[in-house]
């Protein structure tokens, strides 16, 4: 028993912090339930150092947005070893719940045994592409692991603001429109690439349209799996008044080889942006899927208001 000063016992007890007053108090951060389900990123392409730096400042993100969070990193052709597959990360999450309840049991816990999904499968892609959401099915199916897999991240807003300032880092955007400078190099055209055929350009084109809307200039989506598909929309932009093309990848990095995006470049003749890469977006969003999934639900990622 305690009292509201303090343990009437002599033990500790943690009391809680005062809440700051007022509409505009920070909101409490919620933390992970006790034995939920991991978040499994399924990282696509062939990995390599560069693309596991990427997926675990992408699970980061996520862990300081949801404390307590059990996040793990499977790569769609990984090789269990340096780089492990998605099918075993599986397998070795479903082994560790098991053996948690079982320990549990033996040292005489009144614990209920596990049930409900031992992960939820988050793919690292910004846009639907067909064939790997298949490989994602197939590891998953592989497991024989209960699992969820949520949609691909977009598309969203937050993904327009990364590419905006993919682009500003660039030098092929402005930062903010309300500034009064301007960019020598800022495109008034932008070619949006995308991968996973016409279903993916169509989704990158949701994207296209809140792009848009941030830079005031005409985005159009093209696919770089499609041979000429670049080149064609940058003719079409060229034909509809617009002289200086950027090229701005939907991608998160790790998906698709960098020696097309840089020949897609050079065939459209434009300069090109960095991928999305590891921004802090990508971690929000992918914290929001697994969320969703499990029917919790943290404060929405938000991005930078448009200005």
């Amino acid at each position: 028993m305690s009292s509201p000063t303090g343990p009437a016992s002599g033990l500790p007890v943690r009391m809680p912090r005062p809440r700051q007053p007022g509409r505009h108090r920070r909101p409490e951060q919620l933390a992970a339930p006790e034995g939920a389900p991991a978040l499994v990123l399924a990282v696509p392409g062939t990995p390599s150092a560069a693309t596991r730096s990427l997926a675990e400042e992408v699970v980061s993100i996520a862990r300081s947005e949801l404390p307590g969070l059990d996040g793990r990193i499977g790569y769609l052709d990984g090789d269990d070893s340096e780089f492990p597959t998605l099918t075993s990360v599986l397998a070795h999450a479903a082994e560790e719940r098991t053996a948690r309840f079982e320990q549990a049991r033996a040292a005489g816990a009144d614990v209920k045994e596990p049930d409900g999904p031992v992960a939820v499968v988050v793919p690292l892609l910004a846009g639907p592409d067909s064939a790997l959401l298949r490989q994602v099915r197939q590891a998953v199916m592989d497991s024989r692991v209960a699992a969820d897999l949520t949609d691909v991240l977009g598309p969203h807003p937050l993904l327009a603001e990364a590419l905006h300032v993919r682009l500003s880092e660039a030098g092929l955007a402005r930062a903010d429109r309300a500034r009064l400078f301007t960019v020598a190099t800022a495109a008034d055209g932008i070619v949006l690439a995308s991968v996973g055929g016409e279903e993916a350009v169509q989704a990158a084109g949701i994207t296209g349209m809140l792009l848009a809307a941030r830079l005031a200039v005409p985005v159009m989506a093209a696919a770089l799996d499609q041979e000429g598909s670049i080149a064609a929309i940058a003719e079409q932009l060229r034909g509809s008044g617009s002289q200086h093309l950027a090229l701005a990848p939907y991608l998160i990095g790790p998906e698709i080889d960098p020696g097309l995006l840089e020949a897609a470049a050079a065939e459209a003749g434009c300069a090109s942006a960095e991928a999305l890469g590891p921004y802090p977006a990508i971690g929000k969003l992918a914290l929001a899927k697994y969320t969703m999934a499990l029917g919790i639900a943290p404060p929405q990622p938000q991005g930078a208001p448009v200005r």
